[in-house]
């Protein structure tokens, strides 16, 4: 195989001051995580980079998958060898002979690391470019729009040669910005607002609200199988909250605001949810809002809504159309499953005419006279059904009892 390692690049936000070595030993956690099932890999790491080894490898899978982990900007296969002229000729020459489609025009780009190279910069490109040219006769040289652009990395350990740069997501680190509890409803917009907001370094802890026997198990299957593909990106475990929510979501209905149901049932969500952020250790709750998209998402509703949450409220889609994340969904690969037809308790007891400005005062006035909803709360929580998840856990285990892991 031409290529013998991965080099890996990191964000530069994230590499500055005293952040550097917990950026580094989180996003080595996090590819190891990420290759479990390839064995053999190995790793290693310089200034500013992670390095790995294939080990007989193809690049291809293993790249594959890097490049959806979060923090990493770009990725290189590269051809590694001592940083020696002759040994750099060579392998420029492996890694140009490569290449799937002969290129009719390149350009050279040697990066000196290692100032006791004896050679600089400038000198190298010609005595390595000038080496390709007489190899491959019917290269040209084109330094402003070449078809492949050969790049040489001289440090004091190797050299590396490499074609391709890989664009990875970005971002920071899972788990490098604190935790939040994610609401995850099942539909389109909350798996998508776990993504952006893992992406930005958060660990997510995803709270799902179920009303069996009005909800089924497919809805909450649905629930799962999402739980699982952010798992996927975060290369660890999610935990996933299945909160039982007949009693409050009946109660609600019962005080006789129809046109409130939808507010107060947030608030309730959102009090149950502080509180499982409060025994987690989470520090803020990211919800799937996108401004103006249905009657909650109003700003009058939100507002009214949000107070019933002392900790931050973080909203990542909340000026995105829909369109905008329908193709974010698509891209990630959690659409299909958003889609299937199974309702979640927010689809229930829809009213005709939802508030889009609802009164706080009335609001507080109603959860008032509702002297069992704190007593219920806590029956919810303390009835609440923990799942440890990973991209490949058996769904069966869901029917087991509180707090299990699979």
């Amino acid at each position: 195989m031409v290529y013998d390692q991965l080099v890996l690049r990191y964000g530069d936000l994230t590499m500055k001051g005293r952040n550097r070595n917990q950026f580094e030993k989180k996003m080595l956690r996090q590819v190891k995580n990420a290759l479990t099932g390839f064995e053999g890999v190995t790793y290693w790491k310089t200034y500013g980079r992670l390095y790995v080894r294939l080990n007989g490898h193809p690049y291809g899978p293993v790249a594959d998958r890097l490049k959806e982990l979060f923090g990493l900007t770009s990725l290189s296969p590269v051809r590694s060898c001592s940083p020696d002229l002759e040994d750099i000729r060579a392998a420029a020459l492996a890694v140009m002979s490569a290449l799937s489609t002969p290129p009719k025009t390149f350009k050279m780009s040697v990066k000196r690391a290692w100032k006791k190279f004896p050679h600089n910069s400038q000198e190298m490109n010609h005595l390595v470019g000038a080496h390709v040219l007489r190899a491959f006769p019917e290269l040209s040289v084109n330094v402003r729009e070449p078809e492949v652009e050969l790049r040489v990395d001289i440090q004091e350990e190797s050299a590396y040669i490499f074609c391709e740069v890989i664009p990875a997501v970005g971002g920071f680190p899972f788990g490098s910005n604190g935790k939040a509890m994610l609401l995850l409803s099942g539909g389109i917009d909350s798996p998508v607002a776990g993504w952006m907001a893992m992406r930005k370094g958060l660990e997510l802890e995803a709270v799902h609200f179920h009303s069996y026997p009005f909800t089924s198990q497919q809805a909450t299957d649905k629930v799962i199988e999402l739980s699982k593909r952010l798992s996927y990106f975060s290369g660890t475990p999610i935990k996933l909250h299945l909160v039982p929510f007949t009693d409050i979501q009946t109660s609600l209905v019962q005080a006789g605001q129809e046109h409130l149901i939808i507010t107060l049932m947030r608030r309730a969500m959102l009090r149950i949810t502080e509180q499982l952020a409060e025994r987690h250790g989470a520090l803020g709750i990211v919800t799937g809002e996108s401004l103006g998209q249905v009657a909650s998402q109003t700003l009058p509703s939100m507002n009214v809504i949000g107070r019933a949450a002392a900790l931050p409220m973080l909203k990542p889609l909340i000026m995105m159309d829909k369109q905008e994340i329908i193709n974010l969904a698509v891209k990630i690969g959690t659409y299909e499953t958003s889609i299937l037809p199974y309702e979640d308790c927010c689809t229930l007891f829809l009213p005709k005419s939802p508030s889009t400005n609802p009164n706080m005062r009335v609001v507080e006035r109603i959860e008032a006279g509702m002297k069992e909803l704190d007593d219920k709360i806590a029956v919810a929580l303390q009835n609440t059904e923990t799942l440890m998840l990973t991209p490949n856990s058996d769904n069966s285990a869901a029917q087991a009892g509180e707090d299990s892991w699979f």
